[in-house]
């Protein structure tokens, strides 16, 4: 791992250095972390890639627990009148054998950042400031390079980050970070790259380069995350099945209805947590509140009427006149559906063959069991809410994200976006239940649309779920 810049990753024990890696990474594997100190024993390392290419390598290093004890070993091996500067000193100390025994921890830390071109030193804001965190920075400052504290944990209630701040400036270190590994600032990551520039201006085009490609990399993964969510709710708007008039088959019908939701839900939420690199129990979603379907007389629906209206032709004023007389075959249907109907009947044998098993369950009392509009708006909903919470989840946090209460304003008032009525009247969009379609160009585009408003939604940024 010796492409471009080496960065140290180094602290106190159980301050959040594997967890700000992580965070990093975007990867929810990388190393351990536990309330355990010294849980990392070992020094590892990680690349940063910017379109391919390697910018940075982050190590990840043991916690460093006996700083005190430390100074006092180095002031024996270099006595004041030998006047060693910080680097000297070190090395004096990594040559002896203390540095594979009593202090071996430590020597790990220094040796590492000594090789390195600057460290991150990350500070846990919720532990009170202690003369030992002092002789640890002393100890830093041996190595001579940059080292830039990164305040972790800022966003806990309580708190030290004021007494943080005074101390790190009595000792020289002005430029610091706060950056939360649990619920980081949306450009915490950039302000974290910007800030290393400073101290680094020899390496600002790489790591502006590794700013650029995070802030594209991101837009992607929304751009593709919206559009699964669109999918999602397309489906299960479009879903439509002919249900005979049997309560006992009519219940059944429902259940299974209810389970396709389910499973085409998970599977959003299954491909959201790929695409954001967590795991499958980060997320806790009670089961969907379904209701016992809907059966609406939608089958003449204006947007119904326009994909018939294609092939309908001129035999819709004859067949419009017959709709009359099949009101009474129909049993209940309104005037205005059993005129259209007759149309329908009137027109062409292209509509009989699109539409004929809907024409013949109205004719036979079946029911089209479609899933309630109350429904597609917890489902937008819930899945709005998950977008935001990975958004502004880092991969350190421990506790699930929960959807349980997730309601957002958007899909719990006002109608049902244009996109979703569309879908209505075209139960050949629909994938639910394993189906297989011949998609479309129009299908797409509603997608297309219903995907662009989940990704301009406040509530696609909102950070409640965290």
């Amino acid at each position: 791992m010796n492409d471009g810049l080496k960065i140290a990753v180094v602290g106190h024990t159980n301050t959040g250095k594997t967890s700000l890696l992580r965070t990093l990474l975007r990867d929810t594997r990388f190393g351990e972390v536990s309330d355990r100190p010294s849980t990392t024993r070992h020094v590892e390392g990680a690349r940063l890639l910017a379109d391919g290419r390697p910018v940075a390598t982050l190590f990840d290093t043991p916690g460093m627990e006996d700083a005190i004890a430390l100074l006092d070993y180095l002031d024996t091996l270099a006595p004041p009148a030998e006047r060693l500067d910080g680097p000297d000193r070190l090395n004096r100390f990594l040559a002896s054998a203390e540095a594979v025994g009593r202090f071996e921890q430590e020597a790990k830390v220094l040796r590492q950042l000594m090789q390195s071109d600057a460290g991150f030193y990350v500070i846990d804001v919720r532990d009170p400031v202690l003369p030992k965190h002092r002789d640890e920075l002393t100890l830093l400052s041996y190595c001579a390079r940059p080292l830039l504290p990164v305040l972790n944990f800022v966003n806990a209630p309580l708190n030290h980050e004021g007494a943080w701040r005074d101390m790190l400036s009595r000792v020289g270190l002005h430029a610091q970070i706060r950056f939360d590994t649990v619920t980081p600032e949306a450009d915490g990551e950039r302000r974290l790259y910007e800030a290393l520039a400073t101290l680094l201006p020899s390496r600002r085009p790489a790591l502006d380069r590794l700013i650029d490609s995070r802030a594209t990399d991101e837009m992607h993964r929304r751009h593709a995350a919206t559009r699964l969510v669109a999918e999602l709710v397309i489906d299960v708007a479009a879903s439509r099945r002919q249900v005979s008039a049997d309560d006992e088959v009519i219940a059944q019908a429902v259940k299974q209805l209810h389970a396709d939701v389910r499973q085409r839900e998970q599977h959003c939420v299954d491909a959201l947590l790929d695409l954001y690199g967590f795991n499958r129990n980060d997320v806790i979603a009670a089961q969907l509140p379904l209701l016992d379907g809907r059966w609406e007389d939608d089958l003449f629906s204006a947007e119904t009427l326009r994909v018939m209206g294609v092939s309908v032709g001129k035999g819709a004023a004859a067949g419009a006149a017959a709709g009359v007389g099949i009101d009474l075959i129909a049993g209940g249907l309104t005037l205005g559906a059993a005129a259209a109907l007759g149309a329908l009947i009137g027109g062409t044998w292209q509509s009989i063959s699109n539409f004929g098993d809907r024409i013949k369950g109205k004719l036979t009392g079946e029911r089209e069991l479609t899933v309630d509009d109350a429904i597609l708006r917890v489902l937008a909903a819930r899945q709005q809410a998950l977008l935001g919470a990975l958004s502004g989840r880092g991969h350190a946090a421990t506790g699930p994200i929960d959807l349980s209460a997730a309601p957002v304003q958007q899909w719990t008032e006002g109608a049902l976006p244009d996109e979703i009525e569309l879908a209505r009247a075209h139960p050949a969009w629909s994938r639910l239940g394993g189906r297989r379609i011949d998609d479309d160009n129009e299908r797409q585009e509603a997608i297309r649309r219903l995907a662009e408003r989940f990704f301009l939604s406040p509530g696609s940024a909102d950070q409640a779920a965290r």
